[in-house]
């Protein structure tokens, strides 16, 4: 067993759970070791390790770069994928029977990764962004496909105030015929946040609807700020 999944099992999970279930996200502080989050930062700029790179201000996605990973994918990001997914897909298919979905995801992260395929998903989109002095990303979702898995992890690789100001992550939830909801985080180097992919079940007057979530990084104003974020789903080819 390796060192990072013994620090998946040592997860609270209980706490994790509640977390996502009452807020749609839920953090995991200094999970990610320092000598990863380094080496990380290290091979950005190793063009071996990506199949395609955007410059955000091109698609007005924001202002920044990132790079989507090719397979094979690096070993950590592998451990990470398989050991998570098992974790969340109980609570995803929970989701589904709240809201009344047909949808329900296999236990196994291969499994998952065999229905993407059935749907021409086959790229990774598993992504390291980088943003600058000014950089920001605008409120979004990672779907890329028909087939998505509710969660998503978000691994910061850079410590707040030290190695840049600003850049804080930002989600939003929108409930139906009413205003969103901003919240604001700031995680420090290691940290990893769980975040939903698109929405979450919120109990109502008359049973549970839907709340749709999105995220983004408000304005760096100084330094650098690297992110690593792992998507389930696959994208289409």
């Amino acid at each position: 067993m390796t060192d990072l999944q013994r620090r998946i099992i040592d997860i609270d999970w209980q706490t994790a759970t509640q977390n996502l279930n009452e807020k749609g996200y839920t953090e995991v502080s200094q999970f990610l070791p320092i000598q990863n989050c380094n080496e990380l930062i290290r091979e950005y700029d190793n063009s071996d390790l990506y199949r395609k790179t955007v410059t955000m201000e091109k698609h007005r996605f924001g202002l920044g770069e990132y790079k989507y990973f090719k397979y094979p994918l690096p070993e950590i990001i592998q451990i990470l994928r398989l050991a998570i997914y098992p974790r969340l897909s109980p609570i995803a298919n929970t989701w589904s029977k709240k809201l009344n979905m047909k949808t329900q995801f296999p236990d196994r992260f291969d499994d998952l990764k065999k229905l993407c395929s059935k749907n021409n998903q086959n790229q990774p989109t598993v992504l390291v962004l980088k943003y600058g002095k000014y950089g920001y990303n605008t409120l979004h979702q990672d779907l890329y496909g028909d087939v998505f898995f509710p969660f998503q992890l978000v691994f910061f690789l850079n410590e707040p105030d030290v190695d840049y100001t600003g850049g804080e992550f930002v989600l939003t939830q929108q409930i139906p015929r009413a205003q969103s909801k901003a919240i604001v985080l700031k995680p420090r180097k290691g940290d990893m946040l769980i975040i939903t992919t698109n929405f979450m079940p919120i109990i109502g007057s008359t049973g549970y609807y839907r709340a749709q979530m999105r995220h983004g990084v408000s304005e760096v104003h100084y330094g650098n700020r690297h992110t690593l974020g792992i998507i389930f789903h696959d994208a289409l080819t």
